[in-house]
């Protein structure tokens, strides 16, 4: 049986930086982002969007869990189609939510043989085309999430839809919930109103299990082969690398939400959403 720490209460403001972890048995990288503090004296309410790693080994005790208690109706599923393919349906989906697919991935947008798609940020082969090509930012972690961001900008949009119009919680989660997934959930986090500061420290939150996140993924199918002989420090997530994202974001947008006008929402798309995410 699951043991499970999750309970829908909010954290004082003194304790924004320890993560409301979800203990389950399945994942190891899951957690609600509630209760962080926005700048105008609120918070990001429980409950309404949770951050995870892959969800291929939920028990069915761990739906339950999820499901009944957490209150989880939608799915946002950010791997590539050949992960999909690699790693099956997943076990959520023989249940009663909602499933959403939206890769970050460029080359999803086209047919591609599972060689050429399978291009994980921490591979040989995309450490191999980064020597070659011009990068995005100088922070290797940076430039892949800017590159979320410029290539598959219909995906995030996507994604940030479901959380903003989702009746009950969603689950946002990639492969090991610390790159794709964090920028989904930071861009969210941006427009309801918490700060830079943690925004940063709910993304670097994931190294406190990259060893547990590492050893999960090495055990997968789609991921084992590519992640032999990677130095560990290459996946713990470092603050200077959303720090980055946000810093980009203002720049060239004014923040999160001029991003999103700049994809076509309207002030009522931007306030839905930052209204779903505060309660």
């Amino acid at each position: 049986m699951p043991v499970s720490c999750w309970t829908p209460r909010p954290r004082k403001v003194q304790q924004v930086t320890t993560p409301l972890w979800i203990e389950l048995d399945g994942v190891v990288n899951m957690r609600d982002v509630g209760g962080l503090p926005t700048t105008d004296g609120g918070q990001v309410a429980t409950g309404r969007l949770l951050r995870s790693d892959n969800l291929q080994d939920l028990t069915e005790a761990d739906i339950d869990d999820l499901v009944e208690r957490v209150g989880v109706t939608d799915i946002v599923d950010l791997r590539s189609n050949v992960e999909l393919q690699l790693e099956g349906p997943g076990p959520l989906r023989a249940h009663n939510l909602t499933h959403h697919h939206h890769s970050l991935f460029r080359d999803d947008v086209r047919a591609v043989t599972a060689e050429e798609a399978l291009v994980l940020p921490w591979s040989k082969k995309d450490q191999a085309a980064a020597d070659a090509d011009p990068r995005l930012d100088d922070d290797y972690w940076a430039s892949h999430y800017l590159g979320y961001l410029a290539h598959r900008p219909d995906s995030v949009s996507a994604a940030l839809q479901v959380v903003s119009q989702s009746r009950g919680a969603t689950i946002v989660h990639c492969a090991a919930g610390k790159d794709r997934t964090g920028t989904v959930v930071g861009l969210a986090l941006s427009v309801a109103g918490v700060s830079d500061e943690h925004i940063v420290a709910d993304y670097v939150a994931t190294g406190e299990r990259i060893e547990r996140v590492v050893a999960r993924l090495m055990a997968r199918p789609a991921y084992g082969e590519v992640l032999a002989g990677q130095p560990m420090d290459h996946h713990r997530p470092k603050p200077q690398t959303m720090q980055r994202i946000l810093s980009v974001l203002t720049e060239q947008y004014g923040g999160a939400a001029g991003w999103l006008s700049a994809q076509g929402w309207s002030e009522e798309d931007i306030t839905a959403l930052r209204d779903s995410l505060r309660g």
